[in-house]
């Protein structure tokens, strides 16, 4: 192994095992020596079975078109040895929290994040295409939280109709599908996507499978393909940026885009696109094998983007405590513990709970925070007034 290597698996693997009790970073890092690192982690030691770090950077919930909640998700990816997990539901991030809260019980890491459903199109019209953007630690960050649910609620909007115009259009083709079938295995306040049609098909006896639903019907510009409300793919990234392009697939290899993220200089990500079907071919999670140095790049890129979106989140309330920057500090941790006294005793307190969930204690224990917590530390917080939900059990 390379210097460079070893020095990429010693940061990640102490940003992985940092805040777990009874456990120290020299503890996982002093002992390299012996241990078999290549260009994609740890294999073993001395010949015998080694703990690996495994990422899963693209995975679905009950929230978009997986089929597991949350918390059985993360319950699947630690028994899968999973020590990151990304949660990429496609346009909403209304899993976060859950997932966040499950993760503390499993000592998994969660990277909250979102596939945002967008159209490239080129100087030809008649060649515009569907593009998934996975945007990872909220994009452009907790900050403008707003400005990126404005632009996921609007698509979701879309998804609705996009739908409902998909059972209109199997209608005329004489498969009689109910929209109120779709909904239902959609689930509650879920938009529906193609899947979700696919299902129903599938439960109404009109295909054999959903493989055979997508290749007779609804692949892109199939009979009964319908479009949303998706913007184009340079809008959504014009503000967030680019850093990274998924190009490593479940088989380990280089999809065909790694050569255009050679180009512009960009991360080479990768992920399984996981949804819990169970069966049907589906990989497990953890199977993309990541270069070590990938996952040095794309921490040292990201977690600086969100401690920087997070400390100005706490100024922000530091110099106007309002509503809104209070709703933004609880915007992705479960407050429920408090909830029996609605006045906190001194402001930190809530500032801690979120940290803890979302930072590593190294992060949030540093000279900017610290100093921010002091100034908070003779202020009082009701929680009546925050406007997000604190708690979804």
């Amino acid at each position: 192994m390379t210097s460079e290597q070893t020095f990429a698996f010693k940061s990640v693997t102490e940003w992985i095992y940092l805040d777990r009790p009874n456990s120290s970073s020299s503890s996982s890092t002093t002992a390299l020596s012996p241990w078999v690192v290549d260009d994609f982690g740890v294999r073993n030691i001395l010949g015998r079975g080694m703990e690996k770090m495994l990422f899963e950077l693209h995975s679905h919930s009950k929230h978009s078109d997986g089929f597991l909640s949350p918390s059985k998700l993360v319950e699947r990816a630690h028994g899968r040895g999973v020590k990151v997990l990304a949660l990429t539901d496609h346009d909403t991030m209304f899993g976060i929290t859950e997932a966040v809260e499950t993760a503390r019980r499993f000592g998994i890491k969660i990277i909250p994040g979102v596939e945002i459903s967008t159209i490239f199109s080129p100087r030809n019209p008649e060649m515009e295409e569907p593009v998934h953007i996975l945007a990872y630690y909220s994009s452009c960050g907790p900050m403008r939280y707003e400005e990126l649910e404005k632009l996921l609620a609007n698509i979701r909007e879309g998804r609705y109709l996009r739908a409902q115009d998909m059972v209109l259009k199997l209608n005329k083709l004489e498969l009689p599908l109910k929209w109120e079938h779709v909904t239902q295995i959609a689930g509650k306040g879920v938009a529906p996507g193609r899947l979700h049609v696919a299902r129903a098909m599938v439960e109404a006896g009109y295909v054999e499978n959903l493989k055979q639903a997508f290749t007779r019907y609804l692949y892109d510009r199939g009979p009964a393909y319908s479009t949303g409300r998706e913007p184009l793919a340079e809008e959504a990234l014009k503000d967030a940026g680019l850093h990274e392009m998924e190009v490593y697939k479940s088989d380990g290899r280089l999809a065909a885009f790694s050569d255009l993220a050679d180009t512009y200089d960009l991360l080479k990500l990768g992920g399984l696109d996981y949804h819990g079907r169970g069966g049907n071919g589906e990989s497990e999670l953890g199977s993309v094998n990541l270069p070590v140095l990938v996952l040095h790049e794309f921490l040292k890129v990201a977690r600086p983007i969100w401690c920087g979106s997070i400390k100005d989140i706490l100024e922000s309330y530091v110099e106007e405590p309002s509503d809104l920057n209070l709703a933004r500090i609880a915007r992705f941790s479960r407050i429920g513990s408090f909830k029996e006294s609605s006045l906190l005793s001194c402001g930190k307190d809530l500032i801690d709970h979120c940290l803890s969930s979302w930072l590593t204690i190294e992060e949030w224990q540093n000279a900017k925070f610290e100093a921010i917590r002091l100034k908070l530390s003779h202020a009082s917080i009701d929680l009546t007034r925050v406007q997000v939900p604190i708690d979804t059990k």
